[in-house]
């Protein structure tokens, strides 16, 4: 197939240079150092008056979808961006867990995670990072609120909502109708079902994997974490027990479960508030509150051509179904036996605004916090209880579509590689 990248080389180039013009003068102006005389492609000679180094890791994050894309030029400075709060929260704790609370625009949600957040014991000990799916106001309004920890924002340079007239956004030479590649002189190849791309859709699996690649290979703060890292999303509420709870899990699993891969907060059932048992349970991993360690990062990033070509929009699916599965062992979870985590969302990640708001339960979210919620609730003496051939996504699963692009493969397997070399489970 011809690189979509190319096809319109000629036709852009002006249109090019003014966006990096535009894009360097503000990301300097951001930085408060004076403004370059030239405009050629981000060099030292253009931004002499900058760090080698930084000017260093801009260009080696640059993919080749975004060079001409003045905000994600911008997005890609505001990564580089130290966390907020190091003077209220200099130091963190050697043992810390760090949180990644991925994020797109459904504010009305967000509010309520923060909230919780704020409320958990021992957060100030650790670094929040909040991963957006592109740029929203009213979201960057809420994270300059928090107060209660370091926290420290990343932005997805490459999301569709930064691309309003070319890939990964819609283009004007998109296939869009079942046929149309047949039909039509028209880009995009039609998923297992005949459908064509939705970059709103497209867009949940390429945050996630941007992320994931960003968080533990990309960021100063993180690339040397060799901890577990907790993710949770913009509609989990977290008990106050939550952060110790997953140090307590994260502490006892080379013990109780050495092929425990991760540490959960929330059953994998979503709508379980646990068992009540006395004991820890081990079971698939869930979707809601997963932490895992370094090792583990290096086997899912050895998969990235299984994720990258797997015809299903969800992230997670595509873990059950393709990746988990290649690993040659049951890839199981410690858990508590009472959820310290939970999903309160409603809608769909990108069906959460409309004319009328957020939808959100008419605005209220009523979460019982028992007592129990407030310390941590899980005892070290436990022993463990293995649920196996839990009902899920596995194996043979064919994938719900969505995700049959051969632009949106090749861009997550540009993900794969961009703070690393291109290795065999990357490459083509």
């Amino acid at each position: 197939m011809a690189n979509p990248w190319k096809k319109h080389k000629l036709k852009d180039t002006a249109l090019c240079r003014l966006g990096i013009l535009f894009a360097v003068t503000v990301s300097i102006v951001l930085m408060l150092v004076s403004v370059p005389r030239t405009t050629r492609t981000f060099t030292d000679r253009d931004l002499d008056d900058l760090d080698e180094d930084l000017v260093y890791k801009l260009n080696a994050s640059l993919l080749r979808v975004a060079r001409c894309n003045r905000m994600s030029f911008r997005l890609h400075r505001k990564n580089l961006f130290p966390p907020r709060n190091l003077d209220l929260y200099p130091d963190l704790a050697k043992d810390r867990v760090v949180i990644v609370l991925y994020v797109h625009n459904r504010a009305q949600y967000f509010r309520v995670t923060v909230e919780s957040l704020s409320k958990v014991k021992g957060i100030s000990e650790t670094l929040l990072i909040v991963s957006h799916d592109g740029y929203f106001e009213e979201m960057n309004k809420i994270v300059e609120s928090i107060k209660f920890c370091q926290v420290k924002q990343i932005f997805s340079p490459y999301s569709p909502h930064i691309f309003r007239d070319s890939f990964p956004g819609v283009t004007p030479s998109d296939c869009k109708n079942k046929g149309d590649e047949a039909r039509k002189h028209c880009e995009g190849n039609p998923d297992q079902y005949g459908n064509h791309r939705s970059p709103k859709i497209v867009s949940l699996k390429h945050h996630w994997w941007w992320m994931m690649n960003t968080v533990w290979d990309g960021l100063e703060e993180t690339k040397g974490h060799e901890g577990h890292i907790l993710f949770i999303e913009e509609d989990h509420f977290l008990f106050p027990n939550a952060y110790r709870n997953i140090q307590t899990l994260t502490r006892l699993k080379p013990t109780k479960c050495p092929d425990c891969f991760a540490a959960n907060l929330a059953p994998s059932d979503v709508k379980s508030r646990g068992e009540g048992l006395d004991s820890l349970v081990a079971e698939r991993m869930g979707n809601i509150g997963y932490s895992f360690n370094r090792s583990v990062w290096e086997n899912i990033h050895q998969k990235a051509r299984d994720f990258c070509f797997f015809d299903d929009y969800n992230w997670d699916i595509t873990m059950w179904a393709t990746v988990f599965p290649s690993f040659g062992s049951p890839v199981y979870t410690l858990r508590g036996p009472r959820t310290s985590a939970v999903h309160f969302g409603k809608c769909g990640l990108h069906q959460g605004r409309g004319e009328e708001g957020d939808c959100i339960d008419n605005g209220v979210v009523n979460i019982e916090v028992k007592e129990t919620d407030k310390v941590v609730n899980i005892k070290e003496g436990w022993g463990v209880q293995v649920f196996k051939h839990q009902p899920g996504y596995k194996a043979g699963f064919k994938g719900w579509g969505g995700w049959g692009d051969e632009r949106d493969r090749r861009l997550c397997l540009d993900f794969t590689t961009m703070y690393r070399s291109r290795s065999s489970g990357a490459s083509p």
